[in-house]
């Protein structure tokens, strides 16, 4: 984020432009009220406030700093007195000393130049507070803004996905596939049929109810996943084994909803479909710094030819995680030479 002031030059001249009635209205005063000499008066005028000019155009970089996303309120209340102190202190001495410098006083201009350093010291911590509040309102007015447009696009989002919900997260191939298994199975395993018919009601049942949830909790989505792999397990008993490694203190964490579907999708398909060999998919989680840290791996036959995806799913997972978590780096993936690695950073 840029500093506002000087960011665009509208803003510059507002800044200048309210300078310079300070440095007017100084001026007066000392000249008019005070009755002081012209040229004192001013210098003074000048040479003060051209110096919190500049200290004004720094301050926005303590404030960024301090934001109160990050830190708490009375730390930053405490930082904020400490170096208002400070900032004050060193406008009020160099003020002092630059304007004897520059100016061959009169014993009466330098005891008011004397005289002044406490009303100087007092008013320098009020143009601190007033910067520094403008530049937190302009934050927040900023953050706002980005808010509702975030909102927005997720309103979007969620609407474009309800259209396309079987298309992004439901592989059809899987449901196409599952019925002519089902189908025949019919006449040579019949136990089993039945039992693919209900694991894939339940699994479509469980889908449609949570269409409209942007979020729920890491066990209920494990709990449908489960479902989709035990399907997957009936139609390849030999060939795919799911193991995993989650604590049961992860599991109340809410998680985006179908946000693991695709990934489970990519490792069925590019993995399972398209090896003679037995597939492992591992599941795990764990907490790293502040997130919760879930990995799904899965090995695949680097000999096989792999049928190369749109990459819709890992598009649209990457898309869901920015516009909920506002980070663009909350999906990682890496592929080395028989095995495909997936991991999701689940902010807490």
């Amino acid at each position: 984020m840029n500093n506002p002031i000087i960011n665009t030059k509208k803003n510059f001249l507002i800044y200048l432009f309210t300078w310079l009635i300070i440095i007017t209205s100084q001026f007066l005063i000392l000249y008019q009220i005070i009755e002081l000499p012209l040229t004192y008066s001013l210098t003074d005028s000048i040479v003060y406030n051209f110096i919190f000019f500049s200290i004004g155009i720094a301050l926005w970089y303590p404030t960024k700093f301090m934001s109160f996303e990050s830190n708490k309120f009375q730390k930053i209340i405490l930082n904020h007195s400490i170096v208002a102190l400070l900032t004050s202190l060193l406008w009020t001495y160099s003020g002092y000393y630059l304007i004897i410098y520059l100016v061959k006083a009169s014993d009466s201009e330098l005891d008011f130049l004397k005289n002044a350093l406490l009303y100087r010291f007092i008013v320098g911590i009020l143009f601190y507070s007033i910067i520094v509040l403008i530049y937190y309102s302009k934050i927040y007015y900023d953050n706002f803004k980005k808010n509702i447009i975030r909102e927005y696009e997720l309103q979007n989002l969620v609407k474009e996905s309800e259209l396309k919900t079987l298309k992004y997260q439901i592989n059809p191939h899987f449901i196409f596939n599952s019925l002519n298994s089902i189908s025949s199975l019919t006449y040579s395993e019949p136990t089993k049929a039945r039992e693919m018919i209900i694991k894939l009601s339940d699994y479509l049942r469980s889908t449609l109810a949570t269409n409209e949830k942007q979020k729920r909790d890491f066990k209920t989505e494990l709990s449908n996943l489960k479902l989709y792999l035990e399907i997957e397990k009936i139609r390849f008993p030999e060939k795919l084994e799911i193991m995993e490694d989650i604590n049961d203190e992860y599991l109340n964490i809410e998680i985006p909803s179908m946000i693991l579907q695709p990934l489970i999708e990519n490792a069925i398909k590019h993995g399972v479909y398209e090896s003679d060999k037995k597939v492992i998919i591992r599941i795990t989680a764990s907490k790293e710094n502040d997130y919760l840290k879930i990995t799904i791996q899965n090995n695949f036959d680097d000999n096989s030819i792999s049928a190369k995806g749109k990459g819709i799913g890992l598009k649209n997972i990457a898309n869901r995680l920015s516009l909920i978590y506002n980070q663009d780096n909350l999906l990682k993936t890496t592929k080395t030479k028989s095995h495909f690695i997936a991991t999701i950073f689940i902010p807490l």
